[in-house]
C-alpha cells in the first residue's frame, strides 16, 4: 500500500548537518515527528554523543544545528520495514539545502544510503553512511552506533 510522507523536514538557516531516514516508522509517522519508536535508538546516541539529556527534541537539534528528513515522499511499505520499500517517489531536499547552512549530509542506514544514491543523484555535499539506529539493526551495539555517530558532534560545531 502506497504510503506518504506526512512530517516536515525539520531544519532552520543554521543547520550545518542534514540527518536522511529512508522513510518513517508506523509510530513516527502516528507521533508527527522523526524517530518516534520507542525502541529506536536515534534520540538515545545523540544524547549520549552531545553528553546532554534530551528533553525537547526540537530545541536540541536546533541547538545543535541538525536537521532531519528522509529520501522518500512516498512508497510502497509494509509497516516499518525498509527492506519492503519500492515504488519510490523521492523527497526535493534542495529547498532545505538552499535556505541553511548544510554541509554535510548523513545517512541512517543503509536503505537510505541507497535510496539517496539511486534517487539524489544531483546533490554533490559529502555523504556519509552511519549504521541504523532501527532496532531492526540489532546487530549493532549502542556502544557501536555511538562510536559511529561521533562524527555528527565533529560536522555541528
Amino acid at each position: 500500500m502506497m504510503e506518504y510522507h506526512t512530517i516536515a523536514p525539520f531544519y532552520n538557516s543554521d543547520s550545518k548537518v542534514l540527518i536522511l531516514g529512508s522513510f518513517p516508522s508506523v509510530k513516527s509517522r502516528e507521533e508527527g515527528f522523526y524517530y518516534a519508536h520507542p525502541q529506536n535508538r536515534f534520540w538515545k546516541v545523540l544524547s549520549l554523543i552531545f553528553e546532554e539529556e534530551i528533553t525537547n527534541k526540537k530545541e536540541f537539534l536546533v541547538n545543535h544545528h541538525i536537521a532531519l528528513f528522509d529520501v522518500c515522499a512516498s512508497c510502497e511499505i509494509n509497516g516499518s520495514s525498509d527492506a519492503s520499500i519500492k515504488e519510490v517517489v523521492p523527497n526535493d531536499i534542495e529547498k532545505i539545502l538552499i535556505n541553511s547552512q548544510i554541509k554535510y549530509i548523513i545517512l541512517n542506514g543503509k536503505k537510505a544510503s541507497s535510496l539517496y544514491a539511486k534517487y539524489m543523484k544531483g546533490i554533490s555535499l559529502p555523504s556519509i553512511t552511519l549504521p541504523s539506529t532501527s532496532p531492526a539493526n540489532a546487530s549493532f551495539s549502542l556502544e557501536k552506533l555511538v562510536d559511529s555517530y561521533q562524527i555528527i558532534k565533529e560536522l555541528t560545531k
